[in-house]
């Protein structure tokens, strides 16, 4: 798969406002740091494809992960019910491509409490729309995946997510046009 790389280019400026059913969360992107990762998150997100998708995985004490499609048509139940199921299918879509990973070329790629980082496969070049949230440090990850945010509002949120609960909609603040 030929890897993708975003039109929209951060400016360091951005942040994404993400509304679950469980409240807001505001995280500061990292634009100049993990440029791919941020460019391709605001896209997708402008394109509403992060809305009503489903929280699949939840690990108590390391990650909330979504943004996998497969979870769009399904009830929170259902995802719920679906969890841990390898046959569900539940964390294996994407956007239909992948992007460059940046882990080995952002400065500051930390998984730190709140920091919002981008899931993938064994291939280091896999990731396309699935993140995750970090619950508490974890920082044996920061040579392996892709931080490209951290909150700045609505920890208390993430530490409430649980798995079917749902990302209603993404919205891009301070984004250049």
């Amino acid at each position: 798969m030929a890897l993708y790389t975003p039109e929209y280019q951060p400016t360091g400026d951005e942040v994404a406002v993400i509304t679950t059913s469980k409240g807001t969360i505001r995280v500061q992107l990292a634009g100049k740091d993990a440029p791919i990762h941020v460019g391709n998150f605001v896209e997708l997100a402008r394109k509403g494809f992060y809305d009503n998708l489903k929280f699949h995985r939840y690990v108590p004490g390391f990650v909330i992960q979504g943004g996998c499609p497969n979870t769009r048509d399904l009830s929170p139940e259902d995802v719920a019910k679906s969890a841990g199921n390898p046959y569900a299918g539940l964390g294996t879509g994407g956007p239909g491509y992948s992007i460059k990973e940046e882990y080995s070329t952002n400065p500051h790629n930390s998984h730190e409490d709140g920091a919002l980082a981008m899931a993938r496969s064994q291939n280091p070049d896999s990731a396309g729309s699935q993140f995750y949230f970090c619950l508490g440090a974890q920082h044996m990850l920061d040579s392996g995946y892709t931080v490209f945010g951290q909150t700045i509002e609505g920890m208390d949120v993430i530490g409430q997510l649980r798995v079917g609960d749902v990302i209603e909609h993404v919205e891009i603040e301070n984004a250049a046009e």
